[in-house]
């Protein structure tokens, strides 16, 4: 089939991908993602930025200098390595904690180096105290978040699709996590506004795949011909271009912020909430299809009725296989017999000598039928 008709039938939804029959799969693929997500915890952790470690950050306002200017016009004065941000025509740089007279020091050395005013230099004092009270509301909505969801899901849907959904969840910011942690990108507000954010849409995926699930299996009996899983995945495959293609415009705008507002604009504030969006968004959706809906379908097979159903569908499907086989065999029986029938003399006959073939000669048995006596007289007259 050529890739221009396949592509086409993908998208039109023609196409079924055997998604729910393939769970080794896909577990394999999100067990390598967790472990590489928890080594970039461990090696390298999480880089938290001023709010949560606490500092001072200067704002200067110099279009004109390059990010090397600020960033040696500032270390220059500190002796420590700052972080140097570009918002707009402004600079953000950050520092460790100083104190007022270092501070007053890094203005007036900035000041002398970038040939500004005064007055186009802003400082702010951060403390460590913020960044906990922030980080604590964080845990505090998150496990508030949590407890919603595993209530909503169960009272909408049932308890086995709620703990399939609250596992795809943990699987989404345990990888985002793990792949800002390789990135290095620092952990701001923003981006846990962003893991927040990526948890209900991660969520909304979820919802729409189960409720079309439920909509499917609601019909199935002990009498029915197809399993929980088949009808499971032909409900997946339903809605499986709608969610790519909701994944693919959302994650558009986001990656426009991430890859060109970051880099070619210079928005470095952005980027941290939009690395956040970007990769949760994919995960997200990854999870949805391939690890919510084969754990669900994993633990609804293991209630007595589907168990039941799968166990008639197999006894039917063995039974027609071995109808079938004794079909299979009574036909070729009949052609071994015909032949062999064939070649039998019947009772009584002789073969006959000459030719190169094999004649029959049959023998009658029994007295001859002789003519009546007279009739030869009569049939002279």
């Amino acid at each position: 089939m050529p890739f221009s008709s396949a592509f086409r039938r993908f998208v039109r939804g023609d196409i079924a991908a055997d998604i729910v029959g393939r769970p080794k799969l896909w577990y394999s693929i999100s067990a390598l993602l967790v472990l590489f997500s928890i080594a970039g915890l461990l090696i390298r952790g999480l880089n938290f930025g001023v709010e949560f470690t606490g500092g001072s950050v200067f704002t200067i306002k110099a279009p004109n200098a390059s990010i090397e200017q600020v960033r040696e016009s500032v270390d220059g004065q500190t002796g420590s390595e700052s972080i140097v941000q570009k918002a707009g025509d402004n600079w953000r740089v950050t520092t460790g904690e100083l104190s007022s007279n270092e501070i007053a020091l890094v203005e007036q050395h900035v000041s002398d180096e970038l040939g500004i005013p005064d007055k186009e230099i802003s400082s702010q004092q951060v403390g460590s105290t913020w960044g906990g009270d922030v980080s604590e509301k964080a845990w505090q909505a998150l496990i508030v978040f949590m407890i919603l969801i595993v209530i909503y899901l169960s009272v909408t849907f049932e308890s086995r699709m709620a703990l399939a959904a609250v596992v795809a969840l943990v699987h989404d910011l345990i990888i985002t996590a793990g792949i800002y942690a390789w990135s290095g990108f620092h952990v701001t507000p923003a981006t846990l506004l962003g893991f927040l954010t990526i948890l209900g849409y991660s969520l909304y995926d979820a919802v729409v795949v189960f409720d079309m699930i439920k909509e499917v299996t609601k019909p199935l009996n002990e009498r029915s011909k197809i399993t929980y899983s088949q009808a499971a995945n032909q409900a997946l495959s339903s809605t499986l271009v709608r969610s790519l293609n909701t994944t693919l415009v959302a994650i558009l705008p986001v990656a426009s912020i991430l890859f060109i507002g970051s880099t070619l604009l210079g928005a470095g504030t952005l980027k941290d909430l939009s690395l956040a969006l970007f990769v949760g968004m994919i995960v997200g959706t990854y999870s949805s299809i391939c690890v919510a809906t084969p754990m669900l379908v994993q633990l609804k097979e293991r209630e007595p009725l589907y168990r039941t159903l799968r166990e008639n569908i197999e006894r039917r499907e063995a039974s027609a296989k071995r109808q079938k086989k004794a079909g299979a065999a009574d036909g070729e029986a009949d052609e071994d017999d015909g032949p062999a029938d064939a070649q039998e003399p019947p009772e009584g006959a002789e073969p006959a000598s000459g030719g190169t073939g094999v004649a029959v000669k049959v023998v009658q048995a029994g007295p001859r039928n002789q003519p009546k006596k007279g009739t030869r007289g009569r049939r002279r007259s």
